[in-house]
């Protein structure tokens, strides 16, 4: 993983630092965004950020939850630890871009130029259960990883459901800030009980 890419001039402009994936690599769980958060890229965490939390685009959050919460209230997250630190377990964080820019979405482009990253990320971790964070992350990974035409996945749809794929499974969720109290509670249940079954035996399934 290069620390110092300049595969996009663009965002080696407007970033902070290169945030490369983060988390246990023998992990079970594997979470994809869109791009680092305004956290992440002070911090170099994917998904980092401040408390309380808060939309780090300049809008105020629907709900004021972040995905950390979210993974303290599965135990999937040592609530103690610090947020350039997080302690996680069976939990490996990630994005499609590494990079930065604070007023825009990244580009196809981007998105292409970091794709080398995250699929060496996905073999090395080798994840059971996939977890698309937004719109961006299920297009190009429903794209990839399953046999549903891609305009038949959406958010918010999709939230919370299991979708069967080539190899992995994945479970969506609309990102954290934008969810709805009852969204975030519809997903932890989704997940808890996902984490319950014999999701180990998804892998090979090639139906939704």
């Amino acid at each position: 993983m290069d620390e110092e890419c300049r595969n996009c001039p663009a965002l080696c402009e407007t970033r902070t630092q290169v945030v490369h994936g983060y988390g246990d690599v023998s992990a079970d769980f594997l979470f994809v965004g869109e791009r680092p958060t305004a956290s992440a890229d002070e911090l170099g965490v994917p998904f980092a950020s401040p408390e309380p939390s808060s939309d780090d685009d300049g809008a105020d959050a629907r709900s004021g939850t972040s995905l950390r919460r979210m993974l303290e209230r599965l135990g999937l997250c040592d609530s103690t630890s610090p947020a350039e630190e997080p302690v996680l377990e069976n939990v490996y964080l990630t994005n499609l871009t590494r990079c930065r820019d604070p007023d825009r979405r990244p580009t196809d482009e981007e998105i292409g130029n970091c794709d080398p990253y995250l699929t060496a990320e996905i073999r090395m971790i080798n994840p059971e259960i996939l977890i698309p964070v937004g719109e961006r992350a299920l297009r190009e990974l429903g794209m990839e990883y399953t046999t549903t035409p891609a305009g038949e996945l959406s958010l918010p749809a999709d939230h919370a459901t299991r979708i069967r794929g080539r190899g992995f499974e994945l479970v969506p969720m609309v990102e954290p800030r934008d969810q709805s109290d009852g969204q975030t509670q519809a997903w932890l249940e989704a997940f808890v009980d996902l984490m319950a079954s014999d999701y180990r035996q998804t892998k090979g399934q090639r139906d939704r």
